[in-house]
């Protein structure tokens, strides 16, 4: 499972190339503990920025901040990638 910085960091790397993650929180601990998912979302650094997609379709552009604020209780299954690409700036930098 990834952190929030951790995804972060991942997408910044492959900057413009679309990946797939599945959103889960934690709640409770010991014996109680349980995971939800909360579904799954398409991400995509760009520069700046990340472009969230979400379950129910909508896009949104984060800032790093924003992107903590949202998503900073959640952790992540491993990115997969889509093979979109949204930004060829990466293959020829």
């Amino acid at each position: 499972m990834l952190t929030p910085a951790e995804l972060l960091e991942f997408l910044n790397v492959r900057g413009g190339c679309e990946h797939r993650v599945t959103a889960l929180l934690r709640a409770g601990h010991g014996k109680k503990a349980s995971v939800r998912e909360l579904g799954e979302y398409r991400l995509t650094a760009r520069g700046e920025q990340v472009q969230a997609t979400g379950p129910s379709g909508q896009t949104r552009d984060l800032t790093h901040d924003e992107f903590h604020a949202v998503f900073g209780s959640y952790v992540f299954t491993p990115a997969q990638a889509t093979g979109v690409m949204t930004d060829l700036g990466p293959l020829f930098g």
